[in-house]
């Protein structure tokens, strides 16, 4: 797995939730740095698809593994 330059642990929380605290957290990285979310909504698969189409940050890629869901998202 390709390294990340921040984690948000977004567990526990319902939508938009994740969505919010990704955002506030890409707000204070740099363009070009990539964030690392882990969530356990299943309906942050598609929160987050639409985010970064809306924002223009690059989804890299996203996964499922025992009830949590982890994305990785690169700031434009």
């Amino acid at each position: 797995m390709v390294e990340f330059d921040q984690e948000l642990d977004a567990c526990g929380l319902n939508c938009p939730l994740p969505i919010l605290r990704a955002k506030k957290s890409l707000n204070s990285l740099e363009s070009g740095k990539v964030l690392h979310i882990i969530a356990t909504d299943p309906g942050a698969v598609k929160d987050f698809e639409a985010f970064s189409k809306q924002t223009g940050n690059e989804l890299l890629d996203s996964s499922e593994k025992d009830g949590k869901f982890y994305f990785r998202i690169k700031k434009k």
